[in-house]
């Protein structure tokens, strides 16, 4: 056998190549050891819970004149129609307020946001306490305008803070959370109100009802506001997804608020997603402002029933948020859920309006909480479809103008139905809500399924992998 000497001494490195090679072998095993460009952490519970409880304190205020309506009437000797915009003005500072609320969200970050939002929440808290003289119906009004404009900043956080601080598999399941607060909030609305305020012609009795109410909430959110003024954190060290690290290496400074608004309503799938949004949402806004009159009508003397059931509506939507939360997280069926939990919102509605006059009030508990869990399970599904179909855009934004479409709904809905109901047309009145809802679940249909942050999310992962997975 012949052996090439060259080529046998030329295989063999020589002391210059032998360390350039050890150094390229160190190289790549420091790169095959080196972590992802993203993390989870633990205190993201913590942040969801703080920014829950501040949810809750103002969602709290939206509905504590509402649900004993009958008795603000009396008490200020004002009209059913006056009371109305205690709810009303939650709806109406929304719009307004939305843009520059979703800019300050996208220029200033998460902790700025909230901490305004919840400052404001404790100052309308306690300006109330200023407003419980009987006279003093327009104290109460301003006092609720700030409560109102605390709400724009706290609204459509949950999407945002989730994407920010959650991982790909639990962000579903997070903004669900997030909004669960709110509903925990009016949940504790139509609970405590009519329990701590009394039926009665005594109206130091009542006036003792609503100080005690005030003081408990002006309490609450000014320890919430300290609490997020030195707990609450803008933003993990560290992207926990590889959709949200790929927005992070990507975002330039000549990025601009009004580009991302462009952008959003040049998406058509978005733009139908904001109709049948606000559409579910506003439904809700109305029966939740109108549910004493509508309760009343039907079951007279039954105000502490009134707010049972505006509970079970609410409880059973939380169970249902976190459940949709979940599944989504799961199986990514983003259209097909939003579809069928649509569909069996307009199927409850249909099936509350035809069994109120049965004179059976487990019968209107049953069929509340079959509402409720599909009608306000529905609004995280919402807020992560958008985020879903819009992405790169910043979640905040997308939210911002959902939210925006239900109170601009709510308000028609809750003028329409409140002039309905102070005639005694009920039904008619919830007959238009189940038409609304029809016309919402086929408007669902039309909506493309573009999930682009889970496309981007595995096309991270695989290029985060390197060429070994290929």
């Amino acid at each position: 056998m012949v052996v090439d000497i060259h080529a046998t001494e030329s295989s063999v490195p020589d002391g210059d190549e032998r360390r350039l090679l050890q150094a390229e072998d160190s190289e790549s095993e420091h790169n095959m050891e080196q972590p992802k460009p993203y993390k989870v952490y633990t205190r993201r519970w913590v942040i969801l819970g703080i920014f829950c409880l501040c949810s809750m304190s103002n969602a709290f205020q939206w509905i504590q004149y509402g649900i004993i309506s009958n008795i603000i009437v009396q008490y200020y000797n004002t009209s059913p129609f006056v009371v109305n915009w205690f709810s009303i003005l939650y709806m109406l500072c929304y719009i307004p307020l939305i843009f520059p609320a979703t800019w300050l969200l996208d220029a200033r970050g998460l902790r700025f946001v909230t901490i305004l939002g919840s400052g404001m929440n404790a100052v309308g808290a306690c300006l109330k306490l200023a407003s419980m003289g009987r006279n003093l119906i327009g104290v109460a009004m301003a006092a609720q305008t700030i409560s109102a404009s605390a709400q724009v900043f706290i609204l459509g956080i949950p999407a945002h803070l989730a994407a920010v601080w959650f991982g790909p598999r639990e962000v579903s399941t997070a903004t669900a959370i997030g909004v669960f607060g709110n509903q925990l909030g009016i949940a504790i609305g139509f609970l405590l109100p009519p329990v701590l305020v009394p039926v009665t012609e005594d109206q130091e009795a009542v006036q003792r009802g609503l100080s005690t109410m005030f003081y408990g909430t002006a309490a609450v959110s000014i320890c919430l506001f300290l609490l997020i003024l030195f707990v609450f954190q803008n933003e993990p060290p560290i992207p926990p997804s590889p959709a949200q690290a790929a927005i992070k290496l990507s975002q330039s400074d000549d990025q601009s608020y009004l580009s991302s608004v462009r952008t959003l309503l040049s998406n058509g799938s978005f733009l139908l997603l904001v109709i049948t949004y606000g559409i579910n949402a506003g439904c809700f806004y109305s029966l939740s402002t109108l549910l004493n009159q509508i309760i009343l009508h039907y079951f007279p003397d039954a105000e502490v029933d009134t707010g049972w059931v505006g509970l079970t509506i609410v409880f059973a939507g939380m169970v249902g948020s976190v459940l949709c939360g979940l599944w989504l997280d799961r199986t990514k069926t983003f259209k097909i859920t939003t579809l069928v939990v649509y569909l069996l919102t307009f199927a409850g509605m249909m099936t509350f309006t035809f069994t109120l006059d049965l004179d059976r009030m487990w019968v209107v508990f049953l069929v509340a909480g079959f509402l409720g869990f599909f009608m306000t399970g529905y609004l995280p599904l919402g807020f992560e479809f958008a985020a879903e179909i819009t992405y790169p855009e910043p979640e905040g934004t997308s939210s911002g103008l959902l939210n925006a479409s239900a109170q601009a709904f709510g308000i028609a809905f809750t003028l329409g139905m409140g002039v309905l109901v102070d005639h005694g047309n009920i039904r008619v009145s919830l007959l238009v809500l189940s038409g609304s809802l029809l016309l919402g679940t086929v408007l669902t249909v039309l909506i493309k399924s573009d999930l682009r942050r889970q496309a981007a999310g595995h096309a991270a992962t695989m290029l985060a992998d390197g060429p070994t997975n290929m």
